[in-house]
């Protein structure tokens, strides 16, 4: 009787699942049919709303991706927001005579600190309008309240928090884990500071490590206070000293340092919009979001026979055409359909990448190479372009960054893995091999390396560090060994890698995209077109429907320690000798 309670419990859950599946498919079609059909218009008196507490912050989405805030998201509350969609909507904000405003919610933004001083100067740029800018959230992490820094009135729930108390980066360390399963990892390497290998050999960051990451922390920091201070009026001293020994630790610290205007409920905070939009307390606030509002704003010079190029390159660097990295045959692929478009004048390769396999860096490079003989190229580096990012952008004409983009970490690595231990101790498998040649079981998994093997790693480890010298040194116009003073793997800031000359210029993506049309003598008349053509929402959604269903389950099981098993995934892409930034950066 079990069994069969079992089976048919399976067969009503089954049919439940199904039900619910076609309801919510069938519903998101009729919310696509209904996007698709209306026309977007901006009502008069009307306020932009940004909501992006919660969001992943990415260089740009689909242009027709729905705000699903409006409908509740089926996956969940940390959809992706593009940078570049944003800024869109922002310019157009403070253009049309119709929006009196932004309101914006930052709170829990994920995002690197570059792409967030990115979003933050269009926001600058659109208080010149003369508009307002209101922001409120119940709780600011550090990078969310950078961004609602440039608010004029800043509102923070009464029982709410303000993360200010300095960034940090924590490494996770995989040593004693694979000690306990039996795994012996073996470390290939050039450069004290190429510490990528640290989480798999070492339990804490080495001295080296240490000293490069407290270097950039530092200047980032400063960086972010230095904004922070200027925005809210603050002497920076003052604020230092708050920043440093966390001085706002209750909601109403935040007020008595001038971090917020005052504490405030969000209904309270409506109040206070409709007050500015001359509304009463019964009338609703007429509101709309960036996809809409960026649906509206016109191309700039769409009939130019001048048009640059902007080609997006995010995500780990690895080899074949992979969907949701930055894949060797893809953008090869894309830089060279550049180059040969006759209508593409300049090329500007928008960088957000840690790294990766340094084959694949290498196709990309050569087709960077080829397209600077062919017409001007320029590199905007966003968040991270480090390593093997740093790699493929140093055949540029010129390169941009932010004061705050991590970049550098010119080293090289290997990482093999010997798990006989866990096989032959822990499971009690053993395995045998009948060979041709004295190598023909090279790097087998399931022994220790050989002296010969070990040396044959370390010189093809080694060659690799100095192809990647002589790449940085021919396009950057330096001698090798001035590239090694600043190479071996170290990490820098934009501001930091521009002393040394790593970067030519400090800004963003419309920096580069103005010195692209400088070096073409376009003037004001160009257009820019960007690359990879994108999925639209409902492609996106329904060709990684079970990944992304999947991704929450994990997300929702395992919470904060998700990143774990995200870190433990991203192994299947250390095949090979490697050219990727030392660990996971994550500041907070």
């Amino acid at each position: 009787m079990k069994f069969l309670g079992n089976v048919l419990a399976v067969i009503v859950g089954l049919f439940i699942f199904t039900i619910l599946s076609t309801l919510i498919f069938f519903g998101i079609i009729g919310m696509i049919a209904a996007s698709s059909e209306k026309e977007v218009s901006v009502k008069e008196n009307s306020i932009l709303h940004l909501n992006l507490n919660g969001r992943m912050l990415v260089e740009r989405t689909a242009e027709d991706e729905l705000d699903l805030g409006a409908f509740g998201n089926p996956f969940g509350g940390d959809m992706n927001a593009g940078l570049v969609n944003l800024k869109k909507a922002i310019q157009e904000a403070k253009t049309n005579e119709n929006i009196k405003g932004i309101y914006l919610n930052t709170g829990l933004i994920m995002a690197g600190q570059a792409n967030l001083l990115e979003l933050r100067e269009a926001l600058i740029d659109f208080k010149e309008s003369g508009k307002f800018l209101i922001t409120y959230d119940e709780a600011y992490s550090e990078g969310g309240y950078f961004l609602a820094s440039v608010a004029d009135e800043i509102y923070l729930n009464p029982l709410g928090a303000i993360d200010f108390n300095g960034f940090s980066s924590e490494g996770i360390f995989f040593k004693g884990l694979f000690e306990k399963v039996g795994i012996k990892p073996e470390v290939f390497r050039v450069g004290e500071f190429k510490s990528a290998v640290e989480p798999f050999i070492l339990d804490k960051m080495s001295d080296e490590n240490r000293l490069q990451t407290q270097y950039f922390l530092d200047d980032i920091n400063n960086l972010a206070v230095a904004k922070i201070a200027e925005s809210r009026g603050i002497p920076l001293d003052s604020l230092k000293k708050v920043n440093s020994e966390m001085l706002v630790r209750k909601a109403k610290d935040a007020v008595t340092y001038k971090l917020a205007t005052a504490l405030a409920y969000e209904d309270e905070v409506h109040s206070k919009l409709r007050e500015k939009l001359g509304l009463t307390e019964d009338d609703e606030i007429p509101t709309i979001n960036a996809t809409d509002l960026g649906s509206l704003a016109k191309s700039k010079n769409i009939t130019s026979k001048n048009r640059i190029a902007v080609i997006v390159a995010e995500g780990d660097i690895v080899g074949g055409d992979v969907d949701g990295a930055l894949s060797s045959d893809k953008f090869a692929r894309e830089i060279r359909k550049a180059r040969k478009d006759e209508n593409i004048k300049a090329i500007v390769l928008r960088v957000n990448s840690p790294g990766g396999s340094i084959v694949a860096s290498e196709v990309i490079w050569r087709e960077m190479t080829e397209a600077k003989k062919a017409k001007p190229l320029i590199v905007s580096m966003g968040g991270v372009a480090a390593s093997g990012g740093y790699y493929i952008s140093a055949p540029a004409d010129t390169i941009v960054a932010q004061p705050n983009t991590i970049t550098g970490s010119i080293g090289i690595f290997g990482l093999w893995f010997n798990v006989q231990e866990l096989l032959n101790d822990k499971l009690g498998v053993t395995t045998d091999v009948v060979s041709t040649g004295q190598l023909s079981d090279f790097m087998n998994p399931t022994r220790e390396l050989t002296e010969v093997e070990r040396t044959i790693i370390q010189s093809n480890i080694e060659e690799g560090y100095e192809t990647f010298i002589s790449r940085v040194a021919e396009g950057r116009g330096m001698h090798p060994d001035s590239v090694k003073k600043v190479a071996s793997g170290r990490v820098w800031t934009g501001t930091q890698a521009k002393e040394r000359g790593l970067v030519d210029v400090l800004g963003g993506l419309n920096t580069a995209i103005e010195i692209a049309a400088g070096k073409i003598d376009a003037g004001d008349d160009y257009r820019v077109v960007y690359y990879p053509e994108q999925k639209t929402w409902f492609e996106d959604i329904f060709s990684t429907f079970g990944d992304k269903v999947q991704l929450k389950i994990l997300q929702a099981q395992l919470g904060e320690n998700y990143f774990l098993i995200e870190k433990i995934k991203s192994l299947q892409y250390y095949h090979g000798i490697q050219v990727r930034m030392p660990q996971d950066i994550v500041i907070k």
